[in-house]
């Protein structure tokens, strides 16, 4: 069963709803949200009812359904085990057998000006403990950031609290740890019926310099596939015999030195955010709902012999946070869209409503296109109205 929420739910999520008849059910909280009328959603109470007397295996587009999954699966234990990955401080504590030298430590928020630094080895991570994208993610090198960041985060909070909900990003507790260093990964995977790990996409996660931590673009390619999936899915199945997982989606982010792989986060119960995820079938021909939901394993073997070297890649395309989106009169798609040699879909988003303007697909033949479209000042393409 998909339970949709906002803020997007892609084409080809809801015509694989459609195509293959699955279930669903739009959160009550997701009023608003475009969707095609041609889907037949259920009820709150037939939804319930569902999942309560058949195990409906649960896919959620949004991190915002997690709410509803709290209060209304309270018979399941859905809820007790989204709250081991969405707490950042659960999932370190949950994994501290496989890592036992690193370092953590929650701390309130009220406390975080109070909070004795100096014992901290620098270079450290400071984020909510329930956290979304990088929202409220701080790289800290040394002391005197410290004390930047801690005297500027009380606008950031407030900034949080208008785009999320609590249950999405709580910046009432934060987590501090150790700096994961080497290169970041995200995999789509789903937990099977036995708690194996199923991987459906592996993304390499770019950045410009050392303090970079935006989302602005994932690729994937045969390489990566190819490098990555055995040594990613024992890690995987570690975590599920800790967390006794079953039927369970997720999208685990992790970083790569010295063949040591560290997992930075597990995003329970979605795969990557705002249907990104889509980027599987675009690849490989993996339709990653399809998968999940009938429980196939891909065949990567016979899947990457197919392919070249080419790279598949997403852009989220963010408003800058200097523009004030009152003063946005349009956006240049057309001139946006000539960074791009292959673009397999634009998908634009209404920047009214949404921190971004567009997500975008496409296929590269090398890195270079992509170093280019992190380098890009998105601001350009904005036409904002004369003061």
């Amino acid at each position: 069963m998909f339970i949709l929420d906002k803020p997007y739910v892609s084409e080809f999520l809801q015509n694989t709803a459609i195509e293959n008849d699955f279930l669903v059910f739009l959160s009550p909280e997701a009023r608003g949200l475009e969707v095609t009328p041609n889907i037949k959603f259920l009820d709150e109470n037939s939804a319930i009812k569902n999942i309560a007397a058949n195990k409906e295996v649960i896919y959620c587009n949004s991190e915002n359904a997690i709410g509803w999954i709290g209060k209304s699966l309270k018979f399941s234990n859905i809820p007790e085990k989204i709250e081991l990955f969405k707490d950042k401080v659960k999932f370190r504590k949950l994994i501290s057998k496989i890592y036992p030298d690193f370092y953590f430590e929650e701390v309130s928020f009220s406390a975080l000006r109070d909070f004795d630094y100096r014992k901290l080895k620098f270079p450290v991570v400071l984020k909510p403990a329930v956290g979304f994208l990088s929202f409220g993610v701080y790289i800290i090198n040394n002391v005197n950031e410290w004390n930047s960041v801690v005297n500027s985060i009380d606008s950031d909070v407030e900034k949080f609290k208008a785009i999320f909900p609590k249950t999405v990003v709580d910046a009432s507790n934060f987590i501090i740890e150790e700096m994961i260093e080497g290169e970041e990964f995200a995999v789509d995977v789903y937990f099977d019926n036995n708690g194996e790990p199923v991987i459906l996409n592996i993304y390499k996660h770019p950045f410009v310099s050392g303090n970079d931590v935006s989302d602005r673009a994932y690729f994937t390619s045969k390489e990566i596939i190819q490098t990555w999936r055995d040594k990613f899915k024992e890690l995987f199945q570690k975590i599920s015999d800790a967390a006794q997982l079953s039927n369970f989606p997720a999208h685990i982010e992790l970083r790569v030195k010295d063949n040591k792989i560290i997992p930075i986060e597990v995003n329970p119960m979605r795969f990557a955010g705002w249907c990104l995820c889509d980027l599987a079938y675009y690849a490989f021909s993996v339709n990653p709902y399809e998968y999940y939901f009938n429980q196939i394993k891909p065949d990567w073997d016979k899947i990457l012999d197919k392919m070249g070297e080419e790279l598949y890649y997403f852009v989220v395309a963010d408003v800058p946070q200097n523009i004030d989106k009152s003063s946005i009169r349009s956006v240049n798609y057309n001139n946006f869209a000539k960074n791009f040699s292959n673009i397999l879909e634009l998908r634009k988003i209404d920047y009214k409503k949404h921190p971004l303007f567009a997500c975008v697909f496409a296929k590269a033949s090398n890195y270079d296109e992509i170093l280019k479209i992190l380098k890009l000042d998105l601001g350009e393409y904005i036409e904002t109205r004369a003061e």
